[in-house]
């Protein structure tokens, strides 16, 4: 069987502190047939000289510079440029291990059939790297009834099979800004199959410039008006535009109703078929939590507290948080100082769970310098 050509696309705005870690872990893969779409969307560092350096090297490297025209527009303008018979993102500030994609490539020998598939990955903060673990909800048959409510892959770990997905469709839609790959891959799993390797090939890099961080807010509400059109789609809920509400404004009258909307949602799923009702369940509760963090994000605990109360499922939060919370709605100024000790918590409970970076990744960088 003739192996595979992947197209592996690669947008870029301002990335120069982590591009050189993310071309060398492409092309150091242990996949050789590939080629690098590199879209420079109008950076304004010196992205640009390092993809043209590493491009005198490999001749797998394309390169397209000009203005800026954010991912939406670079995303699609790769797609069309890509010759793969499979499309793998690449995001600029993640790391992809060597395995990456010849794993992929060879699921999909394996099962032609397949549209999509993504990966599990590890979390890299700074130089320390959270170990990522399988999470038993991506069952294949669930994937489906999963993609009505979250993102199920991280965007830089999705490869999609051209042969399966129609043209027309292998395209991300503009009125999605910063959830378009939700948007897409709604649309892709519900009508063909994917699948997810829960195994970590991919290091996700997290800091403050990266598009998460810096569009966070509108992201969020993206996504929830993704979730209304589906729970719309699918008749799960009276009235899911409840949910359109509260991503614009936190107030208790739309926590009042994302409220009713949640509890809606349970009742119907309640009353699906036992064998597809267990990954509407992991959807409901993955919404629940959104929700849960997007009210919290506002920092006045009175508005959790009445979240969780309306919602009826202060049981589903950590207990430390749970005690904080209890009285937000008398003395925010003391949830708020429990709270903020909980954060310091997390944050040395991630840094006990990681590891050194170089104990887990190959050294990058080097051919630069």
């Amino acid at each position: 069987m003739t192996v595979p050509l992947v197209s592996v696309l690669l947008p870029v705005y301002n990335a120069e502190p982590y591009l050189a870690a993310a071309i060398e872990s492409i092309l150091r893969q242990d996949h050789q047939r590939l080629e690098i779409i590199a879209i420079n969307d109008g950076s304004r560092d010196r992205s640009l000289e390092i993809m043209q350096r590493y491009q005198q090297m490999d001749g797998r490297i394309t390169i397209v510079s000009r203005e800026n025209r954010g991912l939406i527009a670079t995303l699609n303008e790769g797609l069309a440029l890509a010759k793969g018979d499979l499309i793998a993102r690449m995001d600029a500030d993640d790391i992809s291990y060597p395995s990456r994609l010849s794993r992929q490539v060879s699921l999909f020998v394996q099962q032609p059939q397949l549209a999509l598939c993504g990966t599990g990955i590890d979390t890299l903060l700074g130089d320390r790297i959270i170990r990522g673990t399988p999470d038993p909800i991506y069952q294949p048959a669930s994937l489906r009834a999963l993609s009505k409510f979250f993102t199920i892959f991280i965007h830089s770990t999705v490869v999609y099979n051209r042969h399966v997905i129609p043209q027309d469709m292998l395209r991300y839609d503009a009125q999605y800004v910063h959830a378009e790959d939700f948007d897409l891959f709604r649309r892709v799993t519900d009508r063909f199959p994917a699948k997810m390797i829960d195994e970590a090939l991919i290091a996700y890099r997290i800091h403050g410039n990266s598009v998460t961080n810096m569009h966070k807010r509108q992201m969020r509400r993206t996504h929830l008006a993704i979730v209304a059109e589906n729970l719309e789609r699918e008749r799960l809920c009276d009235n899911p535009g409840a949910l359109n509400h509260i991503g614009l404004a936190v107030t208790s009258e739309t926590i009042r109703q994302a409220a009713t909307c949640i509890h809606s949602v349970e009742d119907r799923i309640s009353a699906l078929p036992p064998q597809t009702r267990k990954g509407y369940e992991a959807g409901a509760l993955n919404l629940f939590y959104f929700l849960y963090q997007f009210v919290s994000d506002e920092r006045r605990p009175e508005l959790t507290h009445e979240f969780l109360t309306q919602t009826g499922k202060w049981g589903l939060i950590r207990r430390r948080e749970r005690y904080g919370l209890i009285t937000g709605a008398r003395a925010p100024w003391c949830s708020r100082l429990s709270l903020a000790a909980t954060s310091r918590l997390d944050a040395w409970s991630r840094y006990r769970r990681s590891v050194p970076a170089a104990s887990v990744l190959p050294l990058v960088g080097e051919t630069l310098a």
